[in-house]
């Protein structure tokens, strides 16, 4: 076993049967409570989605301090830009189809254009939101929200880190982008796991005997969200066949923690991405920046090809898609054989 005794995860990460699932939404729902009773000024609107969001816990015990909009995304961004520039912390959330989906220009113009502090929870993200099909699977979110100016950009791993990701940035400044998702996914990280905005944690380090009179890693996989897990599961089963890797828990896609990303570049040589996203324009895209200023190296790209959603079973879409723990194997030998 290679997993980094620094990141403090769960025991038995590599069994599914014995691991809690719940979905990250539930992370921001307990999180934004705690974020609420921190700090009185911490508000939350709703697009008519309290339930599905997990806003419902705030909304129960601060229904003074709770907005349900309605049907009007649009509206709720610049009724929390407003709310912001009068002292107000306002979290708005909603699916990540339609904020930042369909509010992206009033996101751009009245929260990040004015600096506000203004913190958008897009639930039910990537194809693992299942049978409600393309419209309502956000395969685009980072790449709409990463260019933006002034936007922090956080993607939770699983339901305690998402928790801790949504007080956190309820004490940031300006405006932040969180990304949840709808299925129920491994919990596999813990309390005393380490979290900081802006700082990615390794969670797998290339065993010992593996790198023993070598200088470097074999590969390096960055990943976010849910599919951290899907590397941890890819990295157990290269390592048995002898292949070091190291696996890296990028959460924050902006801004990025460089050092820890050229760090591993420069170990291992070569690069796989896992994001349950676009690989154009998402997480990836920003690593793959990153390398072709400072490092460039051979990189390999899981996540969504260049297509639209479709219905099914959640895992089973994963799988279709190509981003389950197989085809990360399957990435990092073909990435491997490049470097060599």
């Amino acid at each position: 076993m290679s997993i980094n005794s620094k990141a403090k995860l769960a025991e038995n990460i590599l069994e599914l049967d014995k691991l809690e699932q719940a979905p990250t939404r539930n992370g921001y729902g307990e999180g934004v409570v705690e974020a609420g009773e921190k700090d009185p000024n911490v508000v939350v609107l709703c697009a008519d989605l309290t339930e599905s969001t997990r806003s419902e816990g705030f909304a129960k015990k601060f229904p003074e301090r709770f907005v349900e909009i309605g049907v009007a995304e649009q509206n709720m961004a610049s009724v929390a830009a407003g709310m912001a520039a009068m002292g107000k912390v306002p979290f708005i959330s909603s699916y990540a189809m339609f904020s930042p989906g369909r509010n992206w220009e009033q996101i751009r113009t009245t929260i990040c254009y004015n600096e506000r502090h203004v913190i958008i929870a897009g639930a039910h993200a990537g194809v693992s939101v299942g049978p409600d099909g393309a419209t309502h699977q956000a395969v685009e979110d980072i790449a709409i929200t990463r260019p933006i100016a002034n936007m922090t950009v956080i993607v939770p791993c699983d339901a305690i880190e998402a928790r801790k990701a949504t007080a956190a940035a309820a004490q940031l400044a300006g405006p932040v982008y969180l990304r949840f998702a709808r299925e129920k996914t491994p919990v596999f990280t813990t309390a005393d796991t380490p979290f900081e905005i802006g700082r990615a944690e390794v969670f797998w380090n290339g065993s010992p005997s593996l790198r023993s009179g070598r200088q470097s890693l074999d590969v390096a996989i960055v990943a976010c969200g849910p599919l951290v897990h899907n590397a941890l599961l890819a990295a157990s089963v290269l390592e048995e066949e002898g292949i070091a890797v190291r696996v890296i828990n990028n959460h924050t896609v902006k801004p990025m923690d460089e050092k820890t990303i050229l760090s591993a570049a420069k170990d291992a040589g070569c690069i796989v991405t896992a994001e349950e996203h676009q690989v154009n324009g998402g997480m990836g895209s920003a690593v793959a920046e990153i390398l072709a200023r400072n490092h460039p190296v051979p990189m390999e790209f899981i996540g969504v090809q260049n297509r639209f959603g479709e219905s099914g079973e959640p895992q089973e879409l994963i799988r279709h898609f190509g981003m389950a723990p197989e085809h990360i194997i399957e990435a990092v030998r073909r990435v491997i054989k490049r470097k060599k």
